[in-house]
């Protein structure tokens, strides 16, 4: 009999459990983690260094880093938030620096500095961590004097508890268990994921970064057989769009403009199958406009040199290359003698260069999943659930999910301190 059990021995898990058992000392704490090793996401975030949160101080500017959970997360950020992550490492001696685009490692650049600092709370605090105990059964039962409590059936033992935290992440067969218990489960679907392309414009130049205007296009109507194509401004209306650092891969593009766009587009782009066309601006600071103007005034200084040799504009050079010669310009084009519409067609590849994706690829290991509990049956002020007293959640276990940087760290912190507040008081 434990006064407490967490179910998932990762960020949040272990984040609550230490808050648990600091501030009533009394209760009696234990994890339950399936696999062989815990914390196994914190390991590898961040490239093994650990993107613990990020510097968005002000909760009104870091909800909207969140596609799912933008709402529901105000008020608890106003509670613990990206400053007080900051104070509870450094009061166990692990200091975090801020990277040029906001986000946070432990200054020793390592994961193994959060996980000892995890294990090393844990065992002071005498938390119980039992592996290899994927749970198979949750049964609400009177425990203590009557009162409500739960019991929890693993592969290796049963568990009874007061109360109950689940923090199991994106786990289909946890969600299947709180579907039993009437929980609303939102259909999983990935988030964070890369654009599979194959197209010669960006073929065999991976490792080419940039930044880029993205836009994800409306399906277009019209039947496939009509050949004769009027331009349509409805077929290429914009659903989505995002601008940052573009990344050429051997898949495809990838990077934080496709990353966000992956996440703000989880289901829209799982009802597309994947399939779908994006419009990139090169230079996401000019318009098709001020590029052909600017061209012209290229063609006239440069007049003598050659178009692929001589790069106009700020794009890295292989990219240039790929985009010259789609243009239709040859290696031995000068620039005197480039015709209205090839310049025309050079504008179109840098500031309205149309791909077609099909396919994803799961972004490296920041594996996300968009879906979970239904945020409508969950208590922000506690983190408790609404249909069943005793029972809380933290992390992605529930609907709530957010582009990369340190974001789903932040919500695991977050949901954790606060269920663990009010489970200790």
């Amino acid at each position: 009999m434990y006064d407490v059990l967490v179910i998932g021995g990762g960020a949040a898990g272990f984040f609550a459990a230490i808050h648990i058992a600091e501030t009533n000392p009394k209760l009696s704490v234990a994890i339950l983690e399936r696999g062989k090793e815990v914390l196994g996401k914190v390991k590898v975030s961040g490239g093994g260094r650990c993107n613990v949160t990020h510097a968005a101080f002000d909760p009104t500017e870091l909800v909207q880093n969140y596609p799912r959970g933008e709402k529901e997360l105000l008020g608890p950020f106003h509670t613990y938030s990206t400053g007080d992550t900051m104070a509870f490492f450094e009061k166990r001696g692990i200091p975090l620096k801020i990277e040029e685009d906001g986000r946070m490692f432990p200054v020793s650049n390592t994961s193994q500095t959060i996980i000892d600092c995890f294990l090393n709370e844990s065992e002071r605090l005498g938390i119980k961590v039992f592996r290899h105990s994927t749970v198979t059964q949750l049964k609400k039962v009177a425990v203590e004097k009557g009162k409500g409590g739960w019991e929890v059936t693993s592969i290796k033992h049963t568990y009874r508890a007061q109360k109950l935290l689940v923090a199991t992440g994106s786990s289909p067969k946890m969600w299947e268990q709180l579907a039993g218990l009437g929980h609303t489960i939102t259909t999983p679907v990935p988030s964070l994921f890369t654009f599979n392309i194959k197209d010669d414009r960006i073929n065999g130049i991976p490792g080419v970064s940039t930044n880029a205007h993205i836009e994800v296009l409306a399906k277009r109507a019209f039947n496939p057989k009509i050949t004769i194509q009027l331009k349509s401004r409805a077929a290429d209306k914009v659903l989505l769009e995002s601008t940052g650092a573009t990344l050429v891969t051997h898949w495809g593009l990838s990077g934080p403009a496709v990353l966000k766009l992956s996440a703000w587009g989880a289901n829209l782009l799982h009802e597309y199958d994947y399939q779908f066309r994006i419009r990139v601006n090169w230079l996401p600071d000019f318009n098709k406009g001020a590029v052909v103007a600017y061209l012209k005034e290229v063609k006239e200084v440069e007049a003598k040199k050659t178009v692929l040799r001589t790069k106009a504009v700020e794009v890295p050079r292989r990219l240039w290359t790929n985009l010259v010669r789609k243009a239709g310009l040859v290696a031995t084009t000068r620039w005197a003698d480039v015709t209205k519409i090839q310049l025309q067609a050079l504008a179109d590849q840098l500031t309205d260069c149309e791909f077609k994706v099909s396919g994803k690829s799961t972004f490296k290991e920041e594996f996300v999943t968009a879906g979970g509990v239904d945020l409508k049956e969950i208590n922000f002020k506690t983190f408790e659930s609404k249909l069943h007293p005793n029972l809380y959640f933290a992390g992605e276990v529930m609907n709530i999910d957010a582009i990369t940087g340190g974001f789903n760290f932040q919500n695991a912190w977050t949901g954790a301190y606060i269920a663990a507040m009010a489970i200790a008081h």
